[in-house]
């Protein structure tokens, strides 16, 4: 659920507003009633790419990735050409 608040409730209550936002809650920080900022948890970027290693440990088994099959397996499934 969000919350408007407005900026004085931010400037004398910063530490409360911290705890929690850490805890999951987002707040709209208004300015003579008007909405000009929201305050919320930063989400967490995934990983895009995920190393052999990474997919060997993730999987929980010892993976062993051919590259070359890896490549084919990649050139039959994407079309690789401009």
């Amino acid at each position: 659920m969000v919350r408007m608040i407005p900026q004085r409730e931010l400037r004398n209550e910063n530490a409360k507003l911290m705890d929690a936002v850490t805890a999951g809650e987002t707040f709209i920080i208004t300015r003579n009633g008007e909405p000009v900022a929201e305050l919320r948890p930063v989400r967490r970027m995934r990983k895009t790419f995920i190393g052999r290693d990474e997919l060997g440990r993730l999987a929980g088994a010892s993976i062993r990735i051919d590259p070359a099959e890896f490549r084919r397996d990649l050139d039959s499934a994407i079309d690789q050409s401009l």
